[in-house]
Formats: C-alpha cells, sequence, structure tokens
C-alpha cells in the first residue's frame, strides 16, 4: 500500500475531538486491531493547521501510542504520519480518499506544576 510521509515541522496541530476506539464492523461493533501488534486501535480528530490553511483530519493510532490527556483544544506532536489513499466499491458506489496514520499522538501540554500546601 502507498505511503506517503507528511512534513509536520511546520504545522500547528491540536485535538478536536478525543481518541475514540476505531469500529472495523459497525454492524458487530468489533474493535479494529493493528496488523503488527495486536494493539486496539483509536481515532484522534486533530485541527492540523499549515501555510494559513486549517483541515480537521483523522488519525488513526494504537492506543498504547497516545500520550498525555488528549481533550479538546491540547496542542499535539504527530510522529511518523503518513497519509494512504484508498479505494472502495460498495452497492456499485465507487468511494476514495485519503486515511491519515501515526506512530503515535503526543500531547505538549507540560504537567502543571504541583503548588506547595502552606
Amino acid at each position: 500500500m502507498r505511503q506517503i510521509p507528511v512534513d509536520t515541522s511546520s504545522a500547528t496541530a491540536m485535538v478536536a475531538q478525543p481518541p475514540q476506539p476505531k469500529v472495523k464492523d459497525r454492524r458487530t461493533g468489533e474493535i479494529a486491531t493493528d496488523q503488527e501488534t495486536g494493539s486496539a486501535l483509536v481515532t484522534v480528530d486533530v485541527l492540523f493547521v499549515m501555510n494559513g490553511n486549517a483541515e480537521v483530519i483523522t488519525v488513526t493510532v494504537a492506543e498504547p501510542d497516545i500520550s498525555g490527556e488528549l481533550v479538546m483544544g491540547t496542542p499535539v506532536a504527530l510522529t511518523g504520519l503518513v497519509a494512504r489513499p484508498w479505494e472502495n466499491e460498495f452497492n456499485g458506489q465507487k468511494r476514495h480518499g485519503i486515511s491519515f496514520r501515526a506512530v503515535a499522538v503526543t500531547s505538549l501540554v507540560t504537567e502543571p506544576a504541583k503548588s506547595k500546601a502552606a
């Protein structure tokens, strides 16, 4: 399958929707898993801003490769982001698009300093 690396070095990314389990089969509710590790996959909607353009993209990542609390508005790093063109046919209708997969999604928010009790 073709994979196109995405340069995120000059982009800003923040969580638009927190991680959700990636469903493999909507009829059965089966959760998708990584073919190599067997880990459950999740999707994170990310606001991706680059060169003055903003777009919400859905990024798939293995659940163990999410670090930090990913709530709406959290700035994140998208490690190893690749774009994968896809195409399928269902009931005679052809569909196509681009899916995004990352090696890791990491919160860029540092832990808040703990206040000292007096």
